[in-house]
């Protein structure tokens, strides 16, 4: 793939995913699912089992569950499968840095929270830059993807805020200060709040969903595992003078260090920003 030569030009080393075909490997199919009041902290810490191309056999009077046919993952040698190949320009050409970030050297063992929201923003830098050089800044594809980054930090946003408020509500049915009917009735209130909240994102995302690919428990937990950290690191991005290569640079270091909790990244960051351009890890 062309945008593997940008890769190599931003710093990335090399890797082998995306250099042949899969018609036998379709997509990834996984069933992440949690109970009704519970919300893990990131799909690491959500239960997991495999489904198929039909979905899963889990019982969602049950649970709160996530059917996810996940287009890639990163192997070091994933290739490219048909749920890939057919996804839209723009998806693909985030998904593919996005993957080949995951393989890097500094992210290595990186905890899932940190590594994911910095191969998120990582995809969304190197998606914008080749698709200004391939296509030109007037086309629609660098229009589009260049405001990407911009985009997941609302998203970011609204995510973090609506995690909060759904912890804090099953805390309180954990406590017995409210009664779980009353926990899921105010719970189902949040859900309808937050699909209005991130639905009037606009303009309307390129290469992800602006909310969760479902509104209940294991889709929330699912996406703050992207989301949790990532104004943080858009933070660092803007200290780099919205520079996609010193970014890159930027986030390495970073993730060299080893941060496995938010202090630890705070105290990263803090070594590498001035104290006023950090950015809030929730909002």
């Amino acid at each position: 793939m062309e945008i593997k030569d940008l890769e190599k030009t931003l710093g990335f080393q090399k890797t082998e995913n995306f250099l042949r075909y899969s018609e036998t490997t379709r997509a990834y199919y996984r069933c992440y699912y949690t109970g009704k009041l519970e919300l893990p902290a990131s799909y690491d810490e959500l239960q997991l089992t495999e489904g198929d191309a039909e979905g899963c056999s889990l019982d969602e009077k049950q649970y709160d569950i996530f059917f996810y046919p996940i287009e890639a993952v990163a192997t070091g040698t994933t290739p490219v499968t048909p749920a890939l190949a057919q996804a839209t320009l723009e998806r693909i050409l985030v998904v593919v840095p996005h993957e080949d970030f995951h393989n890097q050297e500094e992210a290595q063992g990186a905890h899932s929270e940190i590594g994911e929201a910095a191969a998120t923003l990582i995809g969304f830098l190197t998606a914008s830059k080749f698709s200004e050089e391939k296509y030109g800044s007037a086309s629609g594809t660098f229009q589009s993807l260049n405001q990407e980054a911009r985009l997941f930090l609302q998203k970011a946003g609204i995510v973090n805020s609506f995690y909060d408020k759904l912890s804090q509500l099953y805390a309180s049915a954990r406590s017995g200060k409210i009664s779980e009917q009353e926990a899921l009735i105010q719970k189902g209130e949040l859900f309808t709040q937050f699909q209005r909240e991130c639905s009037a994102i606009t303009p309307a995302p390129a290469s992800f969903n602006k909310c969760p690919a479902i509104m209940n428990n294991a889709g929330l937990a699912f996406d703050m595992t992207y989301t949790r950290y990532y104004p943080s690191l858009y933070g660092l991005y803007i200290a780099q003078g919205q520079d996609a290569k010193a970014t890159v640079q930027a986030v390495k270091r970073l993730l060299a260090t080893r941060p496995q909790s938010e202090t630890d990244l705070r105290n990263a960051l803090g070594a590498a920003l001035p104290q006023q351009q950090m950015a809030p890890t929730s909002q």
